[in-house]
């Protein structure tokens, strides 16, 4: 039932070709239609996903569609998602506070909950195979990813301990700079790069197969890190610096010429701060006033209905279009090519999103997209996962464990 189902039905196709229709005459209804079966054809794996954070603080069934948040098993399967990697964020305030350690595994247990629970929805992935195993019984895999190497403490062993417990690349920092990284938002500086103890941190991470993560890494770091690693680097979710001028959180074109020189893979953040520089500003006005609604209203920001208030002030307010998202894609490709570019919305991660891509079920939005820019359908399954699972396949493969 599910491999028809990840079928493009021929139909289409003939159609296309007995009315002699190329991309550039292709009507919209037939752009619409064949992104979608795109979208079910091939494997989708999203760089970045919030569920463990969003979870932990307010907890909803994401086996049914959930009323607030931007996954779940319903609207996963309607976008074609097949693999998100879950985020497990360490909080920068666990460098001062200590529990980082325990903290990744109470995440780590939140998200094998989900496959104990409904494991006929949702199974976690340890590798590639598992990924595509999955994607054929029709089931959405979890893979996991360390949001901030804070949580592997001072102890290089606990990189072993997490490769056993799922853990499939580790973000070196985050917010602030930590043991192994300075950070892209922290003006400290405190290693110019990377710490002794976080070029260890690179080198066994090959060791062990475990994906390095630059995201979040300050210039120096990241070159560091690409330097020393012996195998392809991933940025899990960050856009091009080309459209937020002097902003270190995104990547600037150097880094990622990097990058791709070592055959790794920028995976294109959705956020709307992501998108361009102006729109960094635009938010926190909207923030304010829904903000002063509630308090005007006597609403509790944590009850049912400040919860559905916020979650519906904030799909109607998107920053950003589809076309913000194309762009950074597209700045990409033309600088080094198809095959280092991926998708790492850091959806349940931001705040605000561009409309058409507000949530995991409109993947297929970035799809038509892309078919109306001109990428065939090669192109668009390598930038949906395939150049992703080729990174993660070469680190597991050259891994001596």
């Amino acid at each position: 039932m599910n491999r028809l189902k990840r079928q493009v039905p021929t139909a289409i196709f003939a159609a296309f070709l007995i009315a002699g229709c190329t991309d550039k005459t292709m009507e919209t209804d037939d752009y619409a239609t064949l992104a979608q079966e795109i979208a079910q054809k091939y494997v989708l794996v999203d760089g970045h996903v919030d569920i463990p954070y969003r979870i932990m603080n307010r907890y909803e069934d994401i086996s049914q569609r959930t009323l607030g948040g931007d996954f779940d098993f319903v609207r996963a399967k309607e976008g074609g998602i097949d693999a998100p990697f879950m985020s497990i964020y360490i909080a920068k305030e666990y460098q001062k506070t200590g529990g980082a350690k325990e903290h990744a595994d109470e995440l780590i247990d939140m998200v094998e909950s989900f496959q104990e629970k409904w494991p006929d929805k949702f199974a976690i992935a340890m590798s590639p195979a598992d990924v595509r195993a999955n994607f054929e019984k029709g089931i959405i895999s979890l893979p996991l990813g360390m949001e901030n190497g804070a949580g592997l403490e001072d102890d290089l062993s606990n990189l072993e301990y997490f490769r056993d417990r799922g853990i499939r690349y580790v973000t070196l920092t985050h917010g602030w700079d930590n043991l192994i990284s300075d950070s892209s938002y922290d003006t400290t500086n405190t290693w110019m790069g990377l710490s002794p103890f976080g070029k260890e941190v690179v080198r066994e991470m090959n060791r062990v197969g475990i994906m390095i993560d630059v995201s979040h890494v300050s210039d120096n770091a990241f070159r560091q890190a690409v330097e020393i690693s012996g195998v392809p680097v991933i940025a899990s979710h960050s856009s091009m610096r080309h459209f937020t001028p002097g902003w270190q959180r995104n990547m600037d074109d150097d880094l990622l010429q990097l990058l791709a020189a070592k055959g790794g893979v920028v995976m294109i953040n959705f956020g709307s701060s992501f998108l361009q520089g102006e729109y960094q500003e635009l938010g926190d006005p909207i923030v304010d006033a829904i903000g002063s609604y509630m308090e005007e209203n006597g609403i509790d920001p944590e009850s049912d209905e400040g919860y559905k208030y916020y979650s519906e002030q904030r799909t109607a307010n998107p920053i950003g279009t589809v076309a913000d998202v194309v762009a950074h894609i597209d700045h990409a490709v033309n600088l080094v090519g198809v095959d280092h570019v991926g998708l790492g919305s850091d959806y349940d991660g931001v705040t605000f999103l561009p409309a058409g891509l507000q949530d995991v079920s409109e993947y297929p939005n970035l799809i038509e997209a892309l078919l109306r820019n001109g990428y065939t359908e090669s192109d668009i399954a390598k930038i949906m996962g395939e150049n992703i699972l080729r990174v993660w396949a070469e680190v597991e493969a050259t891994a001596t464990k």
